[in-house]
């Protein structure tokens, strides 16, 4: 009877989890997440290409990245103007440091109070070189950003550093500004796993590569991805880009995906579920898995972890912790959850109270 009974509890445990896993989109169905470095980066990468199926012409008479743009990087819904990526000021007399700007005031033959596309990667650092003549690499919108006209022409091909406050020329490099750098890191993070041979992250970004394993993504992006989250902007961008081109940028999805693959600052699991495999490395454990009094916690200090148990339901349950024993004598017979968090990282196990 007691078979039967753990059978019964376990086929419905099965289900239980549907609501963690179900934060994934389904974009990403086919992708392994327990893996994590250069096999992760790979996965995403095959990803980004067979599901880029549209390619946008440059300039057309039909759909081409002007349209794109004048969509996807309006400042916000039934806006009639675009975010400028490197302004910040739309208050005083000059034009090349504002922040937005009409949406059909794009560049003609004059430069001064128009915008234009900045290719975030620039042209000249791949290898080959970027092109916009044909639909390619050149003229994918992900890299593509609304931008001043002379902004983009100070910013020109010069390569991303590290620095504080508005954007601008800081040397011999530049600054993309506070509010833009996130954006930037996950643009270059795209366009490497998009396009690996040609737009290598090293021959734009500034600075030490430790954090990365392969030594192959300057710190400076990484620190960017975790230092500006991801906003309501880039979102919406993404989703639009997403309709037109098949593809998505991952990292605005989820920028947690970048510590899996490169290690540096952890930023936000997006979707609460990623973060629950880097644990597993480590010596946490909870027995015994099957009780009618107590769960241990072993491989963690107690003052540096979180202890929530959820039922079925995904309901969080009170219960009595002292050091690492956990009182469940008091719980109804079921399966349960238990999260254990570490810093930032947590870890998921499964338990039945007979």
């Amino acid at each position: 009877m007691m078979i039967k009974y753990l059978t019964a509890l376990a086929t419905c445990f099965l289900l239980a989890p549907f609501m963690l896993v179900a934060q994934i989109p389904q974009y990403y169905s086919n992708v392994d997440f327990n893996l994590a470095g250069d096999g992760l980066k790979v996965e995403l990468s095959s990803l980004l290409l067979d599901t880029h199926t549209n390619l946008i012409p440059y300039t057309s008479s039909n759909t081409d990245t002007w349209d794109v743009l004048r969509i996807s990087d309006l400042v916000e819904a039934n806006s009639s103007n675009v975010l400028l990526i490197y302004g910040y000021d739309d208050s005083d007399s000059s034009t090349n440091n504002d922040r937005t700007r009409d949406i059909y005031s794009n560049q003609s033959s004059n430069c001064i109070g128009y915008w234009n596309r900045e290719h975030v990667f620039a042209k000249s650092l791949a290898n080959p070189s970027l092109v916009t003549n044909q639909p390619g690499p050149g003229t994918d919108v992900h890299n593509l950003r609304a931008a001043d006209c002379q902004m983009n022409s100070s910013r020109n091909n010069r390569l991303f550093v590290s620095g504080s406050g508005n954007s601008g020329i800081s040397g011999s490099y530049f600054y993309p500004g506070d509010e833009f750098k996130g954006d930037v890191a996950r643009i270059i993070m795209y366009m490497y796993l998009r396009y690996p041979s040609q737009c290598e992250p090293l021959n734009i970004g500034v600075g030490s590569s430790s954090y990365s394993t392969n030594g192959d993504m300057p710190n400076v992006f990484l620190d960017w991805n975790e230092e500006d989250p991801v906003s309501d902007f880039e979102r919406n961008r993404n989703d639009v880009i997403y309709s037109y081109q098949g593809n998505r940028n991952p990292f605005i999805d989820n920028p947690y995906l970048a510590f899996k693959i490169w290690n540096g600052p952890v930023p936000l699991d997006s979707w609460g579920v990623l973060s629950s495999s880097d644990l597993l490395t480590q010596t946490v454990s909870v027995f015994p898995t099957i009780t009618n009094d107590y769960l241990y916690i072993k491989g963690t200090n107690p003052s540096q972890r979180s202890v929530k148990i959820f039922n079925q339901l995904g309901q969080v349950l009170e219960f009595e912790l002292n050091g690492d024993k956990i009182d469940v004598s008091g719980l109804p017979k079921g399966l349960y959850i238990i999260n254990i968090k570490v810093s930032s990282q947590s870890k998921l196990f499964k338990f039945l109270v007979y």
